[in-house]
């Protein structure tokens, strides 16, 4: 009897310390301000979106925040950061003024892309975001050569490439992940499954549904992780990045997470039921973050609800700013077109 309690007070030891949190109060906070920021931009974004002031195409994140904000703290300043067109919680997570990225959907001079990009041609240099890309599985060969980059001027850093679930259908994606297996380049491919290619489902583009399956043909590590949780997924980019940064190459990570919203502004999202989109706003991530919060006694309902009202003052600010930013001089339309190499080249 006695040994049996002593079991039974050793497993009890044993999910307590389990449930000690692994991370320090500064990241939850800094998680759940990041998140909450990114999730009231692009509230505010739909609501604008639906006014006409924001035109062109538009593709929200909500529902994916922890997908960027995980990665954010796993990662070092310096790295190398690329995505597809689903592109405003990136800049933001990385430090860009949200009234540069609420200029750029403005078409204002003032945007992080001089107002030439829009929706999804987001960059900025200072934080090390190399956009933002409109085509299809485009960016990630570009994610490959900037692991190229990095490796060739042995910088020690690397580069993270986001791209969704359709993207992995483009022959670029293949060539681009056998030749970073092959070079080992320091790279870590994301791509961000939330079930749906615009309104196809996976289930019907493949019969290969674990699309993580897809780097052992390059004999790649490859995982999945739960990305409804900020800290799977900072877990697995932490793990990815080690590899990379010890020369071990590349890193596959599919992320299963969910957005709330249909593929673009234009999409009604009729291809799926409202019990499997509620079943995923159960698991909201940033209700995750806050209840760890709240339960470790970090910080009052009322605390956070500051930092939430801070946050929508923050993208009203943005958009005052970006509505007052004039637009580019018609002259622009012929400047960043080609740039002059620094370097001597010669071509025979």
């Amino acid at each position: 009897m006695a040994d049996t309690k002593e079991k039974a007070k050793a497993k009890s030891q044993k999910a307590k310390v389990q449930a000690e949190p692994t991370f320090s109060k500064e990241t939850y906070m800094w998680w759940y301000e990041s998140m909450k920021l990114i999730r009231r931009f692009e509230e505010k974004t739909g609501q604008l979106y639906g006014q006409q002031k924001i035109k062109g195409f538009c593709h929200l994140y909500i529902g994916q925040e922890a997908c960027v904000a995980g990665a954010v703290t796993a990662l070092e300043k310096g790295d190398k950061w690329i995505t597809a067109y689903r592109d405003h919680a990136h800049p933001l997570a990385l430090g860009t003024s949200p009234g540069a990225v609420m200029a750029e959907m403005f078409a204002k001079s003032t945007g992080c892309s001089k107002g030439k990009g829009g929706s999804m041609h987001m960059f900025d240099k200072e934080v090390n975001f190399v956009g933002g890309h409109g085509i299809v599985g485009g960016q990630v060969p570009l994610g490959a050569g900037l692991a190229f980059a990095e490796k060739y001027n042995k910088t020690g850093k690397l580069c993270i490439c986001y791209m969704g679930d359709g993207a992995v259908r483009q022959g670029a994606f293949h060539e681009a992940l056998n030749m970073a297996m092959t070079w080992k380049l320091p790279v870590i491919f994301v791509i961000e499954n939330n079930g749906y290619a615009m309104g196809t489902s996976v289930t019907r583009t493949s019969n290969v549904n674990d699309l993580y399956k897809l780097g052992h043909a390059y004999e790649m590590p490859s995982e999945p992780v739960e990305a409804m949780s900020v800290e799977n997924v900072h877990n697995a980019v932490a793990k990815a990045a080690e590899r990379a940064r010890a020369g071990e190459g590349p890193t596959l990570l599919e992320f299963k997470t969910y957005r709330y919203k249909g593929h673009s502004m234009s999409d009604p999202a009729k291809y799926r039921t409202k019990e499997e989109l509620e079943d995923y706003k159960g698991r909201d991530s940033i209700e995750s973050v806050k209840a760890t919060i709240l339960k470790n006694g970090w910080a009052t309902e009322e605390e956070l609800d500051e930092i939430d009202e801070k946050q929508k003052q923050i993208v009203a600010e943005a958009v005052k700013f970006a509505e007052e930013s004039p637009y580019p001089d018609p002259s622009e339309l012929y400047t960043d077109i080609y740039v002059e190499p620094d370097y001597p080249y010669i071509m025979d």
